[in-house]
């Protein structure tokens, strides 16, 4: 019987024991949930939420830019890069041009000297004044050739040395203007020994390719002019965003030197990929800056799309431990702090990924709320 009666006692006590560690158990989580509900919800007053000056609106939807990072340089166009040659050789006797100088259309490059030029004038005063007689024997020799007092081969030689000649006289005048002499003021008391290289744009020599004294040769790239009211910006675009990129897309882009910012369209994309797995997109400046120069390193954002999103100001949404979190009102005076995924961020709104938080939401002056949440914790 005593046995019986010990063993009775000792599952009593075994018993109470645990059911009192059950119940302990069951009040730290009570209190531990608890703890965490309330961690993650502060409560302000009338007063504190006016002078905080906290806002409480919904989410909207907004234009959103979603953009586009890249790199480039500042290029000019083929057409507008100018290589200066001379069709005819010769001796340079004058050349003050120095690399960066900027141009006007028509003024002097430089002076040439040589015997072929004075040659070529000969040649077509000769030919004009032979023309002349050629011309007039044309003339008596068809008067003649209509009454029958001459022979058709006379007449038909007269009109084909007649033809030949203008022929020649033609193409002496042409040879004349590739060198930049006027025939039609070309007389025997002005030939010159001289020819004159002028400036066929408006722009800045980028190469200068010749010194004074210096016999050049036809094929000799003698200057090279750059226009620069058409400059352009050349974007290197990977094979993955090309497909995003459209013709008419505005592109804002800046140097690392200067944060001044400029504005062009995407006017060429180029289909063809490069080994590099990248492509090339050209970019028309809305206006010319005299800042920008060929070969300048450039960063650059494209706006991609124009999508209507949920958005809220920047200052709503509140960063804690690498995370990103807005409150929402759950009264008047209650606040819960709810993880949010931003998306992109554009012109002082930031897109809310979904899900998004339902009804109210503080839209201005959110840290005020975090850090009075975060100092109640800790106290």
């Amino acid at each position: 019987m005593k046995l019986l009666l010990i063993a009775i006692i000792c599952i009593s006590v075994l018993e109470i024991g645990c059911n009192d560690q059950n119940t302990a158990k069951e009040e730290v989580n009570k209190t531990e949930e608890k703890a965490t509900n309330q961690s993650n919800t502060v409560q302000l007053s009338g007063q504190q939420i006016q002078n905080a000056g906290i806002v409480i609106d919904s989410v909207q939807l907004r234009e959103m830019h979603k953009t586009l990072k890249v790199n480039g340089v500042i290029d000019v166009a083929p057409q507008n890069i100018i290589s200066v040659t001379f069709p005819l050789g010769g001796y340079i006797t004058t050349m003050n041009m120095l690399p960066g100088l900027q141009v006007k259309k028509g003024q002097v490059l430089a002076v040439l000297e040589d015997p072929q030029y004075v040659q070529l004038q000969q040649d077509y005063l000769i030919a004009k004044s032979k023309l002349k007689f050629l011309e007039t024997d044309f003339e008596r020799q068809k008067e003649l050739n209509q009454t029958k007092a001459n022979s058709d081969k006379v007449f038909q030689q007269a009109r084909t040395e007649y033809e030949s000649q203008k022929v020649l006289v033609r193409s002496l005048f042409e040879k004349l203007a590739l060198i930049k002499i006027n025939a039609n003021n070309l007389r025997e008391s002005n030939i010159s020994r001289r020819a004159y290289i002028y400036a066929p744009i408006s722009g800045y020599l980028s190469k200068v390719n010749v010194n004074k004294g210096r016999y050049v040769n036809p094929t000799d790239v003698l200057f090279e002019l750059i226009n620069p009211a058409d400059l352009h910006l050349n974007l290197t675009v990977f094979e993955r965003d090309v497909l995003n990129l459209a013709i008419g897309q505005t592109v804002s882009c800046y140097s690392n030197n200067n944060p001044e910012k400029y504005t062009a369209t995407i006017s060429v994309i180029n289909r063809n990929i490069n080994e590099d797995r990248s492509s090339e997109v050209h970019c028309h400046f809305h206006k010319y800056h005299k800042n920008l120069t060929p070969g300048l390193f450039m960063n650059a954002e494209i706006e991609l799309t124009d999508n209507k999103v949920k958005a809220l100001p920047a200052e709503a949404i509140v960063r804690w431990e690498n995370k990103h979190y807005v409150f929402t009102a759950d009264n008047d005076s209650t606040f819960s702090m709810v993880q949010v995924e931003p998306g992109t961020s554009f012109n002082g709104f930031t897109e809310i990924k979904e899900p998004t938080p339902n009804g109210k939401l503080v839209t201005k002056n959110a840290y005020t709320i975090l850090m009075k949440l975060k100092n109640s914790g800790e106290e």
